[in-house]
């Protein structure tokens, strides 16, 4: 359900505003050949002013909305006593100025259109459109039509909105009326939830209908946005405005909204507002989007010169390329799929059990991290890990670990939908064969949460490893830790990075936007070690602050990364400043660069490594 608030928070800016223009511009006109015409003392209403009010009524009587996913009409139904409202308003007003006779009102249940794929919704919408109708007649005094009350509306389909199956050999996609206007709220899941949800044959029709218009990996919600955009440039729809999770403006669900600034423009967004959706509280985004030719832009209530496909303004960070220098080099961790993980006691028990051929269970039991071990106190945690592809007949060897992941993991895996987690059930979904092999070899490696308030990086010890909310980064020196730790590299990981929520909940880092776009500074070999000694000092003073000796556990409780930069004292401070300026000076850039120069420094530097130009000074 969508609240009434909510729902015409979408549908006045990207509907009725635009309607309401067109209309004040025919009263000033009107009310310039009215004046003229008294002023002549000709008697009478102008008849182009006659005209042009008579066309702004027709205009109006032949507005469409569609909501292509309509459920149960809440849309349609604020569409159309909006469009009735002004109808009624404009009606009162020629008879005002122009002297004319009250006309009944012409706009109806005709003017909205609908699909949905859900029959019992369909029919409901239809219910809620005739109820809305007969509400509004009997609240202006007007009457209506009782002979059938309820008369059939076969403007609302009852269909797929995405693809015509009418032969199943043969899917093709579905296609949508004629509507100057389009708004709703499209179905909310998750790419990875396609196939449960929807089914293999269909996600898999999906994919091969959309192939050359969105990733596979796309978001459910992102394939209406861009139906909604093949329809406005095809000219078959003016102005559309959807909702969709606030992840669309990150990751691949980006694309359709780079697609939408390709062919049109956003002139209307919301990047990120509370909602609530089967009782949870989500967030998404609002996106009015057309052919380009509306010149003003609404960002989040605020007048803005552009709106960029992550439906922020100012530098354009979604331009940014992935650089080779960078590849290979930072990876989202282990995705287990199971309870692998274990607590430390329970570790204790099974490194020490033994083995029919002597092997230690140390080569499979290995500590293990995830987001809360780094911003909070490590709580260590271990998992039960056979490697890329140990056989069962080899993992069988270490005794104890298998027993456990027969009689704990397996219940679970043996009914998981993907065949691998069924068949190779004692071994870990994706083991991350690329992280492995590159933090192979090292001392340590570098760590950061996937999702953190502040951008956090941490040492680990390469016998750890690292769940999926964990970001890896194959780095051991001081340098590095630096740079990452820098401001410069903050303020691009959250242009690049997909802001969750507001301040409190943080903002997602990614491998493949964050880092692998960041251009690092080409320093010389002095800036290289004053970075790094810079970097060195923070992680020495930071590691004596959260484990300072004589502290006990409830003192100890409280020392946490988030904690200490929540409150940032002013040692923290004196550190990081130490580290920008030391970062910003093998740049060659001063200290004093706001965030909007910064970022565009570091996309001008990306964009000419990507094209292997020389470096900008």
């Amino acid at each position: 359900y969508t609240s009434r608030d909510d729902i015409w928070r979408l549908v006045e800016p990207v509907v009725i505003r635009p309607l309401r223009r067109e209309y004040a511009a025919m009263q000033a006109r009107v009310t310039e050949l009215t004046l003229r015409r008294d002023a002549s003392t000709k008697k009478g209403p102008d008849p182009e002013a006659l005209r042009l009010f008579g066309a702004f009524l027709d205009r109006l009587r032949a507005v469409r909305v569609l909501d292509p996913a309509c459920g149960s009409g809440n849309f349609l139904y604020i569409a159309l006593q909006a469009l009735k409202d002004l109808e009624l308003e404009a009606i009162g007003w020629g008879s005002l100025v122009l002297r004319v006779p009250q006309q009944f009102p012409g706009v109806g249940p005709e003017a909205v259109l609908g699909i949905e794929i859900n029959l019992y919704a369909a029919e409901l919408a239809r219910v809620t459109i005739w109820i809305g109708e007969i509400q509004w007649m009997l609240n202006h005094g007007f009457a209506y039509r009782r002979d059938p009350i309820l008369r059939p509306l076969d403007s609302i389909a009852t269909m797929d909105a995405l693809l015509d199956l009418s032969d199943p050999t043969k899917p093709s996609e579905a296609q949508w009326p004629v509507a100057e206007f389009v708004v709703g709220n499209p179905p909310f899941l998750g790419n990875r939830f396609l196939r449960r949800k929807l089914g293999s044959e269909y996600t898999e029709a999906l994919w091969s209908v959309f192939d050359d218009r969105l990733a596979h990996s796309s978001d459910l919600c992102c394939y209406f946005h861009e139906k909604a955009r093949a329809q406005v440039e095809a000219g078959r729809t003016r102005r559309a405005g959807l909702l969709a999770t606030q992840g669309i403006r990150g990751k691949a669900n980006r694309g359709v909204l780079q697609r939408i600034s390709r062919s049109g423009s956003v002139f209307f967004a919301r990047s990120d507002e509370p909602w609530v959706l089967s009782g949870a509280a989500v967030h998404i985004s609002f996106i009015g989007q057309d052919d380009g030719s509306q010149r003003d832009r609404e960002l989040d209530g605020h007048m803005v010169a552009e709106i960029n496909p992550d439906l922020t303004t100012g530098v354009d960070l979604t331009k940014a390329r992935r650089l080779p220098e960078n590849a290979n080099a930072a990876f989202m961790g282990d995705i287990k799929v199971g309870p692998f993980d274990i607590p430390q006691d329970l570790a204790r028990s099974l490194i020490a059990a033994p083995n029919p051929d002597g092997r230690s269970n140390r080569d499979v039991v290995r500590p293990w991290v995830n987001g809360l071990d780094l911003t909070r106190r490590n709580r260590n945690m271990w998992i039960v890990d056979f490697g890329l592809d140990m056989s069962e007949q080899e993992a069988a060897l270490y005794e104890a670990p298998f027993e456990y992941v027969r009689r704990v993991v397996f219940p679970v895996r043996a009914t998981n939908e993907a065949a691998c987690c069924r068949e190779r059930w004692w071994i870990h979904h994706n083991a991350r064969p690329e992280m492995r092999r590159a933090l192979a070899g090292l001392g340590r490696f570098l760590a950061t949460p996937r999702l953190t308030k502040h951008r956090l990086f941490v040492w680990l010890d390469p016998s750890v490893v690292p769940d999926s909310q964990v970001i890896a980064v194959a780095r051991d020196d001081n340098y590095s830790i630096g740079v990452l730790h820098s401001r410069v590299h903050e303020e691009w990981a959250r242009g690049t990075g997909t802001q969750l929520r507001e301040v409190e909940s943080g903002f997602r880092y990614t491998p493949t936007t964050c880092f692998e776009t960041f251009p690092f500074p080409r320093p010389t070999d002095e800036q290289r070690e004053r970075i790094g000694e810079a970097a060195r000092r923070l992680v020495e003073l930071r590691d004596g602050w959260l484990n300072p000796p004589g502290l006990d556990d409830q003192a100890l409780a409280f020392r946490t990364l988030t904690n200490l930069y929540n409150e940032r004292p002013a040692w923290v401070e004196h550190a990081h400043v130490a580290i920008d300026a030391a970062v910003l000076a093998a740049y060659g850039w001063s200290s004093d660069l706001d965030s909007e120069e910064l970022l565009a420094r570091l996309l001008e530097l990306n964009l000419a490594r990507a094209e292997g130009e020389a470096t900008p000074d």
